[in-house]
């Protein structure tokens, strides 16, 4: 293969070394269940490099440039690497590095619960949307939650139309499952009692923390900031700023996906670019 001009969303060597024994891994296993045991002849750094074009991007699969893998080939690495939960294995596995990297031990303690509405695309199909009738937003509702560096630890897409509560519950049992240290969580007004009451069952103190009354507009909440600004991070993501994806499953992908591409530049001291000067 001749060496192609790379983008800014392709992989580092240093980003691609933390990735590759994960996407390696998953490879030898899949090709020791072959029966004539012959190794595909797809590079997987370059289709790992055309899914984080997508993401970043926001466009189609069937927009992928040319000197990528085909998006036939692309799609059927994500659509199984989503599958088989490989994204979310590597996102928490960076997670512990990150973690490591700031001083802090790589299993957290403590994590903050948010969600977001985001309007869907006309693709997405009816039985996946609602309406959140306190944000006037029809589409899809985003549950997540954070440790306090504001690293990914669960993820759940929804219908808009389902409650923090619900959402909540699905969260605080997906965390706990990966992340058996949780002992604290701290969370808005929106997440009520059910909530509080789930928590106390999987050992874990539900903390209500309210805005500011008194203080009109937007202001920083007190450990809830950090949620959102991890908000933030993710949108920056244009294939996140819309939910474009078919399946729930598809959106969680894509946010572990961002995620993915956030820690490995924290991991390895690489900025993030930006359309800032890049023209």
């Amino acid at each position: 293969m001749n060496p192609r001009k790379p983008y800014p969303s392709d992989l580092s060597d240093a980003r691609w070394a933390l990735i590759a024994p994960t996407l390696q891994a998953w490879r030898q296993a899949r090709l020791d269940r072959r029966p004539t045991g012959q190794p595909a002849q797809v590079d997987l750094r370059e289709v790992f490099n055309a899914i984080l074009y997508v993401n970043r991007t926001g466009i189609s699969w069937k927009y992928l440039p040319h000197d990528f893998p085909s998006h036939n080939t692309v799609y059927f690495y994500y659509a199984a690497w989503r599958d088989q939960g490989v994204f979310a294995q590597l996102n928490y596995s960076l997670t512990g590095l990150a973690r490591i990297k700031e001083g802090r031990t790589p299993e957290p303690t403590a994590c903050i619960l948010d969600t977001q509405s985001i309007k869907t695309s006309t693709s997405v199909p009816l039985t996946s949307q609602g309406t959140d009738a306190g944000k006037k937003i029809v589409g899809r509702k985003r549950g997540i939650v954070t440790d306090t560096l504001g690293l990914l630890l669960a993820v759940t897409v929804t219908a808009a139309n389902l409650s923090d509560n619900t959402i909540g519950i699905r969260l605080l049992d997906q965390a706990k499952n990966t992340w058996k240290t949780i002992s604290k969580t701290w969370v808005d007004a929106g997440f009520k009692n059910a909530v509080i009451e789930h928590g106390a069952t999987l050992g874990i103190d539900v903390e209500v923390v309210p805005r500011n009354s008194e203080t009109r507009g937007f202001h920083v909440v007190k450990r809830r900031w950090v949620v959102e600004r991890s908000l933030g991070w993710i949108m920056m993501h244009r294939r996140l700023a819309r939910d474009y994806e078919t399946l729930p499953a598809s959106s969680e992908a894509m946010i572990h996906i961002a995620a993915i591409d956030n820690l490995a530049k924290r991991i390895t001291d690489e900025a993030t670019p930006t359309w800032r000067g890049t023209y």
